[in-house]
Parts: C-alpha cells; structure tokens; sequence
C-alpha cells in the first residue's frame, strides 16, 4: 500500500516567512488561497485589475495586483490558471519575475510535462493536486477536515522542494485527508486517461450509446433516459462512498446478476484494447500536441464536437424531464463551450 501522508509528516516552516501569489482566482485558485490564508501564510492574488477574478478576490480581503506585480513580490507562485494559459502567463508574468530559489506550483502537470513552460533550473518546481472541486476544498477545510491530494517534485534546486509542496498541501487541508507522493508523468497521464477512458469520455458515450439502444428498439425516449442517465447518479454515489461492494449490497440480487453476466459483455477485450490506444495518445504526447494544435488554430474542431454532444436527442429529451425535478432548478447547467479542467486544477 502507497504510503499515505498526514499533518504528522508536514512542515508548515517550510513556507515560513514567505508571500504566496495565488494566480488564478477560479474553483481552485479561491479555495487554495482562503485555506493558505486560514493555515497562517501569507497570501496575495494576481489577477487581471478590472476583471471578475480580481473583483471576488478583494472582496475576499485579498491583497490583489497584477500576475507580474504578484510574482515579482512573492517566493512561492501557485499557477492554478487553465492550462492552456499557462504557456503565456509564464513566459509574460511569471519567468520574468523570478528569483533564484522562488517556487512555482501547479495543480496538474500537463504545462510542465509537455514543455508549454520551460522552468528555469534556479527554481523549485512543485505539483499539488486535490482530488476534488475548489467548493469541496474549502468547504472540509472549514468542517476542519480535508481532500485527499496528490503532490510532487519536478525540480528541486533549493534542496527544499519537497518539503515546500508538503507544508502546501497541509496549508489548503489535504494532509488532513492524506496526501500520496507522485511524480508529474504519474499525476498528468493517469488524470487525463481517467478523463477521456471513463470519467468524460467513456461515462458519456456509455450513457448515449445505451439510451441510443433503448430508443432504436422502440423504447419511450423519456423512460430510456431515466435508465440510462438520471439512474446513474445513484450508483456513481454508491461506489464513491463504499466501492463495489456498498454498491453491490444495495442493489437488488436482478441487478447484481446483471452486472455479472452483461457487464463484461459490454467493457470487453475490444474495450481494454482501445483504452489501452487513448493511453498510449497520452504517454506519447500525441494527445497533447492535438489539444496545443486544437488551441492554436482558434478550437474549431473543439467548438464543433461541443455543439454536437449537444445536439443529440438525450440532452433535448433530458433538458425536459429535468424541468420537472424542483431540486435540479437551482443548478443552471452551461450552455455554451467553455474548457473543462480537471476537478484538480480548474481555476
């Protein structure tokens, strides 16, 4: 078993003294910076002056200026912008900035790994990821409990590094919840595999393919849907709280058979063989020279498979019967294309 590292193991002093610039004040960047702050560091946020991000940031009580201007006055830079920013606000605000020994954080490896920023080799560069939405990284920190997290070294030139990301990750709650050592590679090709295998991509094609089925056999599009998407939230629940087995004991013996004998009907060797394709996009880079190619040329392609998972009959079926559903009205779903970061890093 991995070890697992806890408030007993982390060294708050390692941070002692020093200014932290959060740069990013979305879902992560806000909560990294409320916690940090809480934890006894001090924080500051750069932010665009006139945009929404450094509104909320000073009515937080922040000290807000501009990314440089933050960098320049902070040794510990936590980058927790998109990813495809990252390229551009390190060469513009950060790199420049830099002084020998300074830290740079990120949340997710993808900038680093594939080399959108070159660190300079004077400075420490770190990774901490929670394993959950910025909402759910301040809300156990306020309960006094935490989100599990990720943290790793990719360069260590104070001989400190390591000990840096550790007082981090204790200063946003995760040492409360346990932390696991990982590397960049490790932390940036299982996070996109998850995503495209089975969180994002394999969750959703499964879910239309299914309603796809029902539907073509004759099957009312509306109880297709109730089978086939909103009942999956339950189960989704059931594992996260208890694994297979709380799932499995609260489903009815039907079901359990089912799951036994159709299960591997569908996720099959043909199956194994193409997750086994999309991970080796990622361990080659092939992945992230398409999605950096993507960005470049303006996302057409992006823009356009956007409008089409949209398109299909389960979100015009699904939009109506979730009218219906008082719980469901105060969540406003998106309605137009917006990068999706991961849970770890979205800013």
């Amino acid at each position: 078993m991995e070890r697992i590292y806890t408030d007993d193991d982390a060294n708050p002093a390692a941070l002692k003294g020093a200014t932290i610039a959060i740069i990013g004040y979305g879902s992560q960047g806000r909560a990294h910076a409320r916690n940090l702050r809480d934890s006894g560091f001090k924080v500051i946020v750069g932010a665009r002056h006139g945009g929404g991000a450094a509104h909320r940031a000073r009515a937080d009580g922040f000290d807000v200026k501009a990314p440089a201007e933050a960098a320049r006055a902070a040794q510990f830079i936590a980058l927790l912008t998109p990813d495809m920013s990252h390229r551009d606000v390190y060469a513009r605000d950060i790199q420049p900035n830099l002084s020998p020994g300074n830290t740079l954080l990120v949340a997710h490896g993808f900038s680093v790994l594939y080399d959108q920023i070159a660190p300079r080799a004077d400075i420490d560069v770190v990774l901490v990821a929670p394993k959950g939405p910025g909402d759910l990284v301040r809300r156990e920190y306020e309960i006094g409990r935490g989100v599990p997290c990720l943290f790793a070294v990719h360069q260590d030139a104070t001989g400190e590094a390591r000990d840096k990301a550790m007082a981090y990750a204790a200063g946003i709650g995760g040492t409360r919840a346990g932390a696991i050592e990982t590397t960049f590679r490790e932390e940036t090709e299982t996070d996109l595999f998850g995503e495209q295998a089975v969180l994002c991509g394999g969750a959703t094609e499964l879910v239309a393919a299914g309603f796809k089925t029902l539907v073509d056999a004759g099957y009312k599009p509306e109880v297709a849907y109730f089978e086939c998407l909103h009942e999956l939230k339950l189960i989704v629940d059931l594992m996260y709280e208890g694994g297979f087995a709380k799932m499995l004991h609260f489903v009815s013996e039907t079901a359990k058979y089912g799951d036994f004998v159709s299960g591997p009907r569908v996720i099959n060797d043909e199956t194994r063989t193409r997750m086994r394709e999309v991970l080796t996009d990622i361990q080659t880079g092939a992945f992230a020279r398409q999605w950096v190619a993507e960005n470049e040329a303006g996302k057409p392609n992006y823009q356009a498979m956007w409008k089409a998972d949209l398109d299909q009959p389960i979100e015009q079926v699904g939009a109506e019967l979730r009218r219906h559903m008082a719980w469901l009205q105060a969540e406003a779903p998106a309605s137009a294309p917006a990068e999706r970061q991961p849970a770890s890093q979205a800013a």
